[in-house]
């Protein structure tokens, strides 16, 4: 157990400031937690020896470092569809990664390059020491989620939007709006963000991805002036989201809280 928790004196924006100017002494500090350490350096002494996507599906261990850095630690479980993945690779339309609408499965099978006509990077040392940071990155965003939910989510999208809004298609072409749209829709933590600025309610999940890309689409014009995601390669704009989300996610709290303050009041009064 890690046994170091981020410190996040406040919720909301002044909580988020907080942690933005200590973020580097904290990350820091957490990632030289005994226990971290010595995954980590599990990791680097056993990744040059695996060769084949069952061999990393074999190792408990490395694979949950390895799916840590992409932020899927919890598809540890689903080992068979973890291999398959691995070893379809990504360059085929029809490849697992690229069916799964989520392009953290395609960075994860690109990261190791054991797919048809792929180099595997298993023996890279510089591209495995990403891989133990990006584990690092996810552990601390992880721990920063169980004091505050809401500062892991806009942590998590200040690296994967940025991801999105410059991706490129295989001419090397930035890809439709459309398609920028679906892998919001396919990441869980991206998608609760966006829910949560157009105050759409948790039902909204439940409807068809192709009338959810029309819903969000039309609130970010309305919210945000434009539904183009490749705004966010800009780091202004990315923080207007951000502090945007956070103030939006608050209010939605603080309302939760003085619901259910109610209700008991009702429940105590016998009403």
């Amino acid at each position: 157990m890690i046994l170091y928790q981020p410190i996040i004196p406040a919720d909301g924006i002044v909580g988020w400031r907080i942690l933005q100017a200590t973020y580097d002494k904290q990350f820091e500090t957490f990632s030289n937690d005994t226990l971290l350490k010595r995954e980590s350096d599990y990791f680097r002494e056993n990744i040059g020896n695996i060769k084949t996507a069952g061999d990393l599906v074999k190792d408990t261990r490395l694979l949950g470092i390895a799916l840590g850095a992409f932020g899927l630690d919890d598809q540890l479980p689903m080992k068979a569809l973890v291999q398959k993945v691995l070893e379809e690779g990504s360059s085929a339309d029809d490849a697992l990664a690229n069916r799964l609408g989520d392009d953290r499965w395609v960075a994860f099978t690109e990261a190791f390059g054991f797919g048809p006509g792929d180099t595997v990077k298993t023996g890279s040392v510089e591209d495995m020491e990403n891989i133990i940071f990006s584990n690092k990155t996810q552990s601390f965003e992880a721990a920063v989620g169980v004091q505050n939910e809401s500062m892991r989510i806009a942590l998590f999208a200040e690296r994967e939007l940025v991801n999105i809004a410059t991706d490129l298609n295989e001419d090397g072409e930035p890809t439709s709006i459309d398609t920028k749209w679906y892998n919001i829709i396919g990441q869980p933590a991206l998608q609760k963000m966006f829910q949560t600025t157009f105050h759409l309610p948790p039902s909204f999940i439940q409807l068809d991805v192709d009338r959810q890309l029309e819903i969000y689409k039309d609130r970010a014009q309305n919210f945000l002036g434009t539904d183009d995601l490749g705004v966010y390669a800009d780091p202004e704009k990315m923080e207007e989201l951000t502090t945007r989300y956070l103030a939006q996610a608050q209010l939605a709290d603080y309302q939760s809280s003085q619901s259910s303050a109610s209700t008991a009041l009702r429940l105590l009064l016998g009403s």
